[in-house]
């Protein structure tokens, strides 16, 4: 394979591995300064240009984007995509993951499990967002902090008000997270390379300090996950959109709980305190998925006019509970079943064999006004009791 990583830090730990490992397995790695690139719209086919010149065909992009241009790398890397060139973490996941709001909504909205949080613009908000997360002491964040730069622990509600105050003064958006006592300053991160953990280690912070990244003086050691930690990592980065992430999770008293799912996790730290050579797992993984390159599923199937992409929902009274997908009638209406989700169970193409059940979610493509039909009306909020008028019968003229 001919490999592009893209990193501005060529003599970084990382990206010194990622070649080593790919140079090791026979493949061609060339390491690409992100903002070198030029992105051309002009020709009749996605095209690249780096210094300058035309790109030369590449069959895999490993992208180390910085937190400081993630704009500018994200659209690099989304022009990979288009000239399909295969990248394990795409675009919109790298986009996702860094803007910490925007994973904590997408995480949540999947069920995964996370300390409490809100976020809040209004000042007058501040004290009711805290006691909802659980009261002070509170965990504050900066939603693009990174390298635990922008994460502060507020010993107290008045404290944690001043903070938030003076960081939205300087326009910084913040987050408001329940401060988990019981994980004494550690966390666990778990390497994940396609659909498993290829490596996990404990940080524990230094001293007084409470976060635990290697960069603020923590010490790592080499740990083995048990089933639910190591599935609840799998699934953060899936989720996510991304083949290669570092799954941050703190240990509490009610299991694993997500912090952060990293696009691009330094590796020094987890391969020091492993001994695994985790860079050589993701050139592997890679040289096995390169001839399947990322799609926008959603975006290449609704070309088709008439047609698109919808999730249907199994209710527990509708006709098809107890029905076989062959015999549920979809297929007559148009329709095809893509992928079933069931609970945290993820069934890709299906059988015409597959019994549906209650509460079954199904992501379908096919013709949009047959599937429009399918899908009830959003369930509203319960109306609130309002109290009863000074007048409550009206007086007679």
């Amino acid at each position: 394979m001919k490999i592009a990583i893209l990193s501005r830090a060529p003599r970084s730990y990382s990206t010194q591995r990622l070649r080593a490992a790919a140079v090791e397995r026979g493949h061609d790695p060339k390491v690409l300064n992100t903002l070198r690139f030029a992105i051309d719209l002009s020709a009749e086919v996605p095209d690249l240009l780096y210094r300058g010149r035309q790109l030369s065909d590449y069959d895999a992009v490993i992208p180390r984007i910085g937190n400081s241009i993630t704009y500018y790398g994200t659209a690099v890397v989304r022009q990979f995509e288009q000239m399909d060139v295969y990248t394990p973490n795409t675009a919109n996941g790298i986009s996702n993951s860094r803007d910490k709001l925007r994973a904590n909504q997408i995480l949540s909205r999947h069920g995964v499990a996370m300390p409490p949080t809100a976020f809040v613009r209004n000042r007058a908000d501040v004290v009711a967002a805290i006691e909802r997360v659980g009261g002070a002491p509170v965990v504050l964040k900066l939603i693009e902090g990174t390298q635990g730069i922008g994460v502060i622990l507020a010993p107290e509600m008045k404290v944690a008000e001043a903070i938030i105050e003076t960081l939205q003064s300087a326009r910084q958006n913040v987050l408001i997270q329940r401060f988990i006592g019981e994980s004494r300053g550690s966390d666990v991160r778990a390497l994940v390379v396609g659909d498993r953990v290829v490596a996990a280690m404990r940080r524990t912070a230094k001293g007084g300090e409470f976060r635990s990244n290697v960069h603020r003086g923590g010490s790592v050691e080499r740990v083995e996950l048990d089933e639910e930690y190591a599935r609840t990592a799998v699934r953060a980065a899936q989720i996510m959109g991304l083949k290669v992430a570092g799954v941050d999770m703190l240990e509490s008293e009610l299991g694993p709980l997500v912090m952060e799912v990293n696009s691009s996790p330094g590796l020094e730290g987890i391969e020091t305190a492993t001994k695994l050579d985790v860079a050589g797992a993701i050139i592997d993984y890679i040289a096995n998925q390169v001839a399947f390159p990322q799609i926008d599923v959603r975006e290449r199937l609704s070309v088709s006019t008439g047609y698109g992409v919808a999730e249907l929902v199994v209710h527990g009274d509708a006709d098809l509970v107890g029905s076989t997908i062959g015999d549920s009638g979809l297929r007559e209406r148009d329709i095809t079943v893509l992928t079933v989700h069931r609970g945290t169970q993820v069934i890709p193409n299906p059988s015409f064999r597959e019994r549906l059940e209650a509460e079954d979610r199904l992501l379908c493509w096919g013709r949009v006004e047959e599937m429009r039909s399918m899908i009830p009306e959003r369930p509203k909020r319960r109306p609130r009791v309002k109290k009863l008028p000074k007048h409550p019968i009206p007086l007679e003229e």
